[in-house]
This record gives C-alpha cells, structure tokens and sequence, in this order.
C-alpha cells in the first residue's frame, strides 16, 4: 500500500473530482425524481381512472427491475431511439426513473397516512381539492415522509456507482482509473472513497433520526 503516492495531490484531486461528479449526479437526481415522484405519488394517490392504474402497471416495472438494467437502456437503448445523452445526462435520467418510481410509492403511502376526513372537512369548508392537498394534507404528508425520503436518497447516492458501468467519471471509476495506475493505490484510493461516502450518508441519516424524534 502506498498512501503517501495514493493522497498525493494530483491523485487526491482526482479522486475528489471524481466525488464532486457523484455528488452533482445525487443532487440533479435527488431533485428530478422527487419532482417526479410526488407527481406520479399524487396522481396514484387521486386514484384517477385509467391513469392511475397506467402509473401503477410502469412504476411496478421501473421498481422490480435492476437499476444496472435501466442505466444501460438509458445509455444504449434510447440513442437507437434517436435520444442520445452523455453518461452524465444518461445516469441522471435512469436515476430519475428508478428512484422516481421509489419515491412515488413513499408519497402515496405518504398521503395515505392522512385521515381522509381532513379532506371532506377541508372541501366542505370551501377549498378545491387542489387547495386542499396544497395547504392541508400535503404539509403534514411531508412531514411523515422525510424519513423514508432520506433513507431513499442515500441509496440513491450509492447507487450512483453503477454509473461506472457507462464510464461517467464518478468516485469509483477514478479508483478504478488510479489502480490501473499503480496497484498500491487501490486500498487508499477505496478508504478514501469509503470515508467520503460515510460522512454524506451518516450527516443524511442523522437527519432523518432527528425529524422522526419530532414525529413521535
């Protein structure tokens, strides 16, 4: 093992190159599938005919095949489509759609936990349904699901290692990049990766403990 060669700064950089990459890949992808997912969550919870049970057939889909699967049609299979996409854009919309499907379930789930009387009083009061889920139901949904939500989106951040596969250049694919280099790099180059990954998805997961202790 070398560390002094491993941490050395032009490997050091690298290596933290590669964990800015995984971490923009996260966040885009945080963002996207937790738009999508309370779309697809709110329609499936609305139970509108037809559409709901459309949604339910292609989320089943999305979550019971492997995210491998879906990055590499992503990657592959939509340029044949004639939707071409670099690995970057490629390993966000595969997350987006894999974790979109994850999420929406979380939100259905989510706005099933609130009594439904909450919505005949609120519309008897005078709100639109739309009102209703905007200023009642959604806020305290939301707050119910911050713990699942959190646990989702770490896996989401681990899960972007797979993107090795199409040769983004996220954490692991520059270790995989440095080993090629020297051998004695690999194990310092992994602790190194190891560490960067377990201070984002502990801080993640303290904050998730933190907001359940307030729900119970």
């Amino acid at each position: 093992m070398d560390f002094a060669g491993a941490y050395s700064w032009p490997n050091l950089s690298f290596i933290l190159q590669g964990f800015g990459m995984t971490l923009l890949v996260a966040v885009l992808s945080i963002l996207f599938s937790f738009i999508l997912g309370t779309i697809l969550g709110i329609i499936r919870y609305a139970r509108i005919p037809a559409l709901s049970r459309l949604l339910a057939i292609l989320i089943d889909l999305l979550r019971n095949l492997p995210l491998l699967l879906i990055i590499y049609f992503a990657y592959i299979v939509l340029p044949n489509l004639g939707i071409k996409m670099t690995p970057f854009w490629a390993a966000i919309t595969a997350l987006t759609l894999f974790e979109g499907a994850m999420i929406s379930e979380i939100v259905r789930g989510g706005l099933a936990s609130i009594d439904r009387g909450q919505i005949e009083a609120s519309r008897s009061s005078g709100l639109s349904y739309i009102q209703t889920m905007h200023h009642i139901i959604l806020p305290q949904a939301l707050r119910r699901m911050v713990p699942p939500l959190v646990s989702q989106f770490i896996s989401l951040l681990k899960d972007t290692s797979l993107a090795i596969i199409i040769s983004l250049p996220e954490i692991m694919h520059n270790v995989q990049i440095l080993q090629g280099h020297s051998p004695n790099y690999v194990i310092p180059a992994l602790l190194l990766a190891s560490l960067l990954y377990f201070t984002v998805n502990y801080t993640l997961s303290i904050i998730s403990r933190r907001q359940e202790a307030k729900e119970i």
